[in-house]
């Protein structure tokens, strides 16, 4: 299929080279910039274990029946070098037993789309903290995601077929405001259409202008696009607000929608016209 997303061969900024995911593992595992040692947060009961999900956009767990295991050093040491997102561990039984584990497994729970993705460990499988980092950073998704090729994964794994890009510079004065007006959008649609950000200020990321046919003069811009038949929309804005966006998102998920539920003897109507 086509797409913003996928097109290697027309945009190839969705390609992941080794050497860019080796790189983007390596900054995030950096011990220069481990500011103090965290922690997961140690998870007992369902309760205090779904508390713990609900709690955050993006939540990751470790299930472990034995946290002697291997695997669940390198979790507790990859825990260590990525201070944006919220960790839990867990060997309750119960709790194992309710979120349907049958072996150590590495759990991310995305509420964008209410998607969880599980990254199982079989016995005698070697995972390192390289290969948990990259686990995690490609499948993170949040109200807003900030486009970069590392996150590719997640998008185009989600269920949600409607994209919502907003092009902008964050080096612009203007752009925590936009963010903000944009992220208050973003709750709106909840599991309807995956928020993302372009910043255009990042080399290459221009491609991403010109599949949409725009140019960095025309900014600040959105741009709907459907997964399932390349469909897409542009939107050119003068200034940014959560009434445009949710109209503009909005309109495009009707249009979406008409289509879907027409009859097929009304398309072809439609085709003799």
């Amino acid at each position: 299929m086509a797409g913003w997303h996928q097109n290697q061969e027309r945009t190839f900024f969705y390609v992941i080279p080794r050497h860019c995911l080796k790189s983007k593992c390596e900054r995030t595992i950096c011990p220069d910039t481990i500011k103090e040692e965290r922690k997961p947060v140690l998870l007992e009961d369902v309760p205090s274990t779904a508390a713990f999900i609900d709690g955050a956009e993006v939540a990751v767990v470790g299930f472990f029946e034995d946290l002697e295991k291997p695997e669940a050093l390198e979790f507790l040491t990859m825990v260590k070098h990525i201070p944006d997102v919220p960790f839990g561990i867990c060997t309750s039984s119960q709790v194992l037993s309710h979120y349907n584990i049958t072996q150590n497994t590495i759990s991310l729970f995305r509420m964008v789309d209410n998607k969880r993705q599980d990254l199982e460990i079989q016995d005698g499988n070697k995972v390192d903290v390289a290969k948990l980092s990259r686990f995690v950073r490609m499948n993170e998704l949040r109200w807003v995601t900030e486009y970069n090729p590392m996150i590719a994964v997640g998008l185009f794994d989600s269920a949600v077929q409607t994209h919502l890009l907003l092009f902008s510079d964050k080096t612009s004065p203007l752009h925590t405001e936009r963010i903000n007006k944009y992220r208050e959008a973003a709750v709106a649609f909840q599991g309807k259409a995956l928020f993302i950000l372009v910043d255009i200020s990042i080399e290459g990321n221009d491609r991403v202008l010109s599949y949409f046919h725009l140019k960095k003069s025309q900014l600040p811009a959105l741009a709907a696009y459907y997964t399932a038949d390349d469909e897409q929309d542009v939107l050119l804005l003068d200034e940014v607000s959560v009434e445009r966006i949710t109209d503009f998102c909005n309109a495009f998920l009707e249009r979406k929608e008409e289509k879907k539920t027409s009859k097929p003897e009304d398309n072809l109507f439609r085709e003799e016209l």
